[in-house]
């Protein structure tokens, strides 16, 4: 019996056009990685079969697609969304497309939401952990997310380098360490301010199964209530209130990554991701078969059937 197709929330496409604009915005070396990757579309459906993946949810990775400009940002945001609508329509079953906004502009972010979600049908949008050192919980983006809230968009956020990064990663690519971190520092924003509580509808996708959060989440509601926060008194636990969100496996799940993040929040919201196209193919088919090769979920089948149920409902459970 053929095992269970994976579907991948979490792949990237780039194209020639928007490396070209981070390179002239002076990013040669994106995120302390050593240069671009390339990707073609004919190039990922072969991984896709090498691999067992029915369908991949592609988007715009770091450093996204504000560069400092408004207008710069809202162009590219255009440009690559249109990329990645036409390659949806053309491979309709194969893959799906999150929409990137250019952020921290928040007009320009409503425009291209709607324009993405209304007219091209993107299957919701993507968002970094910062922007430009504003986190998602700033009370600046809150238009945004009541936009988001009323659509019941899914709302997928990766992570990006912190502010001052060339200070505190040693040297070493961000996406090693910082990465981890600043998805937890995002989630603790959404989280203590209050949004997540706000807006139950956003469908909220966090990756690399929640970076740090796991092992931070009793210590967050330590803090919080002692010092209290924006959300309700009377309302959940953060334990509970992070257990809500959604989150993909990328990077290394196992041996110990999801054990973890099943203890803390279970995996009724675990989803599979394979960061490529800035992982190898090699390096994701390598994690495919640590995902074969693991202990399968009690009671649930197995890790693609759990993650591939989940990701089918993702797309059609709505939030409240």
């Amino acid at each position: 019996m053929a095992p269970t197709g994976l579907i991948d929330i979490h792949a990237h496409f780039v194209t020639d056009g928007y490396v070209a604009a981070a390179r002239s915005a002076g990013i040669e070396h994106p995120d302390g990685m050593p240069g671009w990757p390339d990707w073609s579309a004919e190039r990922h459906l072969r991984l896709m079969e090498r691999g067992g993946i029915e369908k991949s949810y592609l988007s715009v990775s770091s450093p996204g697609v504000h560069f400092g400009d408004d207008e710069a940002g809202r162009a590219l945001a255009r440009e690559v969304n249109e990329f990645g609508a036409r390659v949806r329509t053309e491979h309709p079953t194969r893959f799906g497309h999150f929409a990137s906004l250019p952020l921290p502009d928040v007009d320009g972010s409503l425009a291209e939401a709607a324009y993405a979600l209304d007219v091209l049908g993107a299957d919701g949008v993507t968002v970094e952990t910062n922007h430009h050192g504003r986190y998602l919980g700033d009370e600046r983006y809150e238009p945004l997310w009541e936009e988001l809230d009323r659509r019941g968009a899914v709302v997928f956020v990766h992570p990006t380098s912190p502010p001052h990064a060339g200070a505190i990663s040693l040297g070493r690519p961000r996406p090693m360490l910082e990465f981890l971190f600043d998805t937890a520092r995002t989630a603790s924003d959404l989280l203590l301010r209050g949004v997540l509580a706000r807006h139950r509808r956003i469908r909220w996708v966090l990756t690399h199964g929640g970076g740090a959060l796991p092992l931070l989440a009793d210590r967050l509601e330590l803090f919080r209530s002692l010092l209290g926060g924006d959300g309700p008194a009377d309302g959940p636990g953060a334990v509970e209130e992070l257990g809500r969100l959604w989150y993909d496996m990328a990077g290394t799940p196992f041996p110990r990554q999801i054990p973890a993040f099943d203890a803390a929040f279970g995996t009724e919201r675990l989803l599979y991701g394979s960061d490529h196209c800035w992982t190898p193919a090699e390096a994701v088919l390598a994690q495919i078969a640590s995902v074969d090769a693991a202990e399968q979920p009690a009671a649930a089948g197995t890790w693609r059937e759990l993650t591939t149920r989940n990701a089918n409902r993702l797309f059609t459970e709505d939030e409240r």
